[in-house]
């Protein structure tokens, strides 16, 4: 039975590749080491906190002693770290955290790592350190071009430098040390059990409690999406196929405006809503507010995935109009999962960007 440690798996994507895993492998044994900060949730994983071959550990990738611990205790096969301070605007207020955690977090994670899996002159067969990145480490692209493997890492906000420092701290493990390791680049993801502070959940919520959606600058910046599944079928590839030493890039081939995603939810919404619920009345395009433009705001990403495609085999498989409307059915169906995250560690947050 193989072992894998899943550091950061409470969060929107660790727990829904934690859920993938355990659905698709019968034995396989996962840990999920999470330091539980707001954006860390259990009840994401409440269906599988009674499987045998799950294991929930209360802990900091900072923190040296749990990490050895985790491995004097365990044979682990496989790392996966989803372990990171996410957003933008947070990096942007303080710094600090997305320093310690992504940067000194993720060279404690790869350190202990290499201690127990190192030989004389080379490492025990069938281990790997897979460090889960953003396409956000590229910087910004124009009208024209996508990001390839090959880009240079350009990053223009605390977030993405400190996932930019990790990865090459990462890579640097392989470089010099010829340790097993993967970096998988990522553009963004929608899907169940993501937190109300991301573009497409926080428009979902806002919608259904009649407050207005705020929309940086003129709503024109680009991302390309992705939803988690996919993404988790990537990782899994990427974990059991992957070419020791090399990066991969995942994206949707689907870019769209910020400001398209707000009104396609809004649509979506006044749709499948029924005539007798009074939040219709209200939901409509004048719920969207534009507000000053973040700092250092990218304006475009977009993924080439051809690497992943042609080596892998790999290719996505939810449509992103299926996708979406899945995704609001689900958020519509757990309305006190959304209720209990604004009213739980994330309200000072929510409140504060409420305003």
């Amino acid at each position: 039975m193989k072992t894998y440690l899943v550091t950061g798996g409470a969060g929107f994507i660790g727990s829904n590749f934690i859920l993938y895993m355990l659905k698709k492998y019968n034995d396989i044994k996962i840990i999920n080491l999470d330091k539980l900060t707001y954006a860390g949730n259990l009840e994401n994983l409440k269906e599988v906190e009674n499987n045998l071959n799950y294991k929930f550990v209360q802990g900091d990738i900072c923190d040296i002693d749990i990490l050895t611990k985790l491995f004097e205790e365990n044979d682990i096969d496989y790392v996966v770290n989803f372990a990171a301070e996410s957003h933008v605007d947070r990096s942007i207020d303080n710094p600090n955290i997305f320093i310690k955690t992504n940067v000194l977090g993720t060279h404690n994670l790869i350190n202990v790592t290499k201690k127990y899996w190192e030989l004389k002159d080379s490492f025990i067969d069938g281990k790997k350190f897979l460090q889960i990145s953003t396409d956000e480490v590229y910087g910004s692209l124009d009208e024209k071009g996508y990001f390839t493997e090959k880009s240079l890492l350009n990053p223009h906000s605390p977030y993405s430098a400190s996932k930019a420092s990790a990865d090459l701290i990462v890579k640097s493990y392989y470089d010099t040390y010829k340790m097993p390791i993967n970096i998988t680049r990522c553009s963004n993801n929608y899907g169940p059990y993501q937190f109300p502070e991301k573009l497409i959940p926080l428009t979902i919520s806002n919608c259904l409690n009649g407050k207005y959606i705020p929309v940086y600058g003129d709503g024109k910046n680009i991302r390309d999406w992705i939803h988690v599944e996919d993404h988790c079928r990537a990782i899994d590839l990427v974990l059991h196929q992957g070419k020791i030493g090399e990066v991969y890039n995942v994206g949707g081939n689907n870019e769209k405006q910020n400001i398209q995603i707000v009104k396609i939810i809004i649509d979506i919404l006044r749709n499948v809503l029924p005539e007798n619920d009074f939040r219709k009345k209200y939901i409509n395009y004048s719920l969207i507010k534009y507000v000053n433009d973040r700092k250092g705001h990218d304006k475009r990403y977009a993924i080439d995935a051809k690497k992943i495609k042609e080596e892998l085999n790999w290719k996505c498989e939810v449509s992103f109009k299926r996708g979406i409307e899945n995704t609001i059915e689900w958020y519509l169906k757990n309305q006190m999962w959304l209720e209990n995250i604004i009213l739980g560690k994330y309200h000072n947050y929510y409140k504060k960007i409420d305003q």
